[in-house]
């Protein structure tokens, strides 16, 4: 009897590779998502319960509500690992609120989140080492349509971040890096929606790893952004859906 050829149904280098790219699993967010050995994961937002948030562009995009100031948090779908740097752009405004966009991580996952007041609203600025969060206000000259910012972690546990003018700036100290931080992006008072652009991480050697590739993102555009200080016009502040109104806090947050 003859022996079989067994070479011939060995797999190639190439498929072999195709193999590792394909889609295996789902995410929190019923996104397909791939393992590879070339890059840092998939990475997009996803949302909490009770959130005055919208996802779209494959949860690339988030949005807040018109109407609202606050309770817009948007969290990385997956851990954070320490110095990779998550890259987003600012794509709407609406300077008729005051306070800016908030960046930080948490220890807490994103599925066991549960809204508190205090956390939106009663210190917009200050970290929150008992909850399991650190989070600190960006200023609103670092907040306009258009405007790319990258934030991490380094392994010194300090929340660090680079604005438009490319200089980095230390956000806050103290950030737990002993267990998985989820990436914390805060769409409150002017900043009403985001970008996310990916992640990328300095590997030994210089080599750069980087999140899984996603759709290419189209070119900033303010779209329906309200900018009426920059234009000499301020509008009148539109009404909360609630029948409550809380003016939110006035934090200087970070000088430009």
């Amino acid at each position: 009897m003859p022996l079989r050829n067994t070479r011939a149904t060995e797999p190639s280098v190439e498929e072999r590779e195709a193999r590792m790219e394909e889609p295996t699993m789902r995410d929190s967010a019923g996104l397909q998502i791939h393992r590879c050995k070339r890059c840092l994961g998939p990475l997009h937002f996803q949302s909490s319960d009770g959130s005055k948030l919208s996802l779209r562009a494959g949860c690339q995009y988030a949005e807040r509500q018109k109407d609202t100031f606050h309770e817009a948090l948007a969290f990385s779908n997956r851990p954070i690992a320490i110095e990779e740097r998550i890259r987003i752009r600012v794509e709407r405004c609406d300077q008729h609120w005051q306070g800016a966009l908030r960046l930080g991580f948490t220890v807490r996952s994103p599925s066991s989140f549960a809204w508190d007041d205090k956390l939106s609203i009663a210190n917009p600025d200050g970290p929150r080492t008992v909850l399991g969060y650190w989070a600190r206000q960006l200023p609103t000259c670092h907040s306009w349509p258009g405007a790319e910012l990258c934030f991490w972690v380094n392994s010194r546990g300090v929340l660090m971040y680079k604005g438009p003018d490319q200089v980095k700036k230390k956000l806050y100290g103290g950030v737990d890096v002993g267990r998985p931080l989820w990436a914390m992006v805060d769409l409150y008072g002017q900043t009403r929606a985001v970008r996310l652009l990916g992640s990328k991480k300095k590997k030994i050697g210089f080599r750069i790893k980087k999140s899984c590739p996603a759709t290419p993102p189209p070119a900033p555009n303010e779209g329906d952004s309200c900018l009426c200080v920059d234009r000499g016009q301020p509008c009148e502040r539109p009404r909360q859906s609630s029948s409550t109104y809380t003016q939110p806090p006035n934090s200087p947050g970070l000088s430009c």
